[in-house]
């Protein structure tokens, strides 16, 4: 029996339920595609990463976005970061993360790309 049971629509066509781990992901997801402070109610939620797209990647930056995916992962009591990687792309940026989820001890490695072009984050 799952743990954890939520919907989604996004890219879903017949199957809306999410379980376990997807749905983990796509919450994490979720908050990263939400600029902080533009959900109503809930100031904190979201992610400042928007604001370092056209930056120049140093490693004050880099620091800087790691903080922030902390802050943000940190938001949801179901997974942990262990470790994030920042690298410059020709349209964003690709974050690394290694999570693990927190009523197991299951570590995933997930790529996340910020595209600004389209203005989103995906998972590659």
């Amino acid at each position: 029996m799952p743990t954890f049971i939520g919907f989604n629509t996004q890219g879903q066509f017949k199957k809306f339920t999410l379980v376990d781990t997807e749905l983990i992901k796509r919450d994490l997801l979720n908050a990263f595609n939400i600029r902080q402070g533009q959900l109503p109610g809930r100031p904190e939620y979201g992610t400042s990463l928007w604001d370092n797209l056209f930056e120049n990647i140093t490693d004050e930056l880099v620091n800087s976005i790691n903080r922030e995916v902390q802050r943000v992962a940190g938001g949801d009591p179901r997974l942990q970061v262990i470790s994030s990687y920042v690298y410059a792309q020709d349209n964003g940026m690709l974050i690394e993360l290694e999570i693990q989820y927190a009523p197991s001890s299951d570590a995933e490695r997930l790529a996340i790309f910020f595209d600004q072009l389209t203005r989103s984050a995906s998972y590659v």
